[in-house]
């Protein structure tokens, strides 16, 4: 499988499936914390048939160790503007779960002129508000966030009723190399930073869909809700019974909404 290889020598895993490069629209898949490119198995038979599909394994994810001292989470918008060149992908469809959220911030502040539209899954994408901060607050103290982030990323019940899909869903994720526990964690002066992306949104008027899973404990459904209405012209979908990982919990409803959006983003064109 190809690898791109940057100048201080780390190597970004990357896979291309579907239409030959040039040849259609793409689309780009960026995962989140608890997995790698291979979290999108469900999600590539979806797309092929009309796009080109880019999955990849962020720096420090998957196949894609960083480098000793490397940059880790930093680097992530530039690993990914590095990757588009590499490609000689001048507009994409650029879907985001969770982390991935972190990713599509690096075209939309850096080349927003490569975003064809954005899909924000499980994340708010830095569209936040004071309500927004206020009812997390809240769902935090009522203990509906709480517990860690492994055991909140498939919806309750999902391993009883799904034993090897989640059995599944835990190998993936295994093959990440370690990681500092505090590794996504805020630094410097974005520990205290209270600023959002929604004007940014707003002004690029790009095609918005917000997926959020009906009973994610990562980022509520109600959290979400707000990101969508500071972003008017956006579009929310909700995915019913499933948690934090939709696109893997419920792949033929997550899959449907998501393409029938991309699907009328390319058909408005022309």
């Amino acid at each position: 499988m190809p690898e791109l290889t940057f100048e201080d020598g780390f190597n970004l895993y990357y896979e291309l499936h579907g239409q030959p490069l040039g040849s259609a629209p793409a689309v780009i898949f960026a995962h989140g914390a608890g997995g790698n490119a291979l979290s999108w198995w469900q999600q590539i038979h979806a797309f092929e048939d009309r796009y080109t599909v880019v999955t990849f394994d962020h720096r420090a994810f998957g196949r894609s160790p960083d480098i000793e001292d490397g940059p880790g989470r930093i680097a992530f918008g530039t690993d990914l503007r590095g990757l588009l060149d590499h490609l000689e992908l001048e507009r994409v469809h650029f879907v985001a779960h969770s982390m991935g959220g972190r990713t599509a911030f690096g075209l939309v502040s850096r080349q927003p002129e490569r975003i064809a539209s954005l899909t924000y899954s499980g994340t708010n994408g830095g569209c936040v508000d004071d309500r927004y901060r206020a009812l997390r607050i809240k769902l935090e103290e009522d203990g509906v966030l709480a517990g860690s982030l492994l055991k909140r990323a498939l919806a309750e019940g999902y391993a009883e009723s799904e034993p090897n899909m989640q059995y599944l869903y835990r190998r993936i994720r295994s093959i990440n190399p370690p990681r500092h526990r505090d590794f996504l964690k805020p630094t410097g002066r974005l520990i205290n930073y209270r600023g959002s992306t929604a004007q940014r949104l707003n002004d690029g008027a790009w095609p918005i869909l917000w997926v959020v899973g009906e009973h994610d404990h990562v980022v509520h459904a109600d959290l979400i809700r707000i990101s969508h209405d500071l972003t008017p012209g956006s579009e929310l979908e909700i995915i019913p019974e499933a948690g934090h990982s939709a696109y893997f919990e419920r792949p033929a409803l997550w899959n449907s909404a998501v393409r029938s959006f991309v699907d009328r983003v390319e058909d408005a064109k022309g």
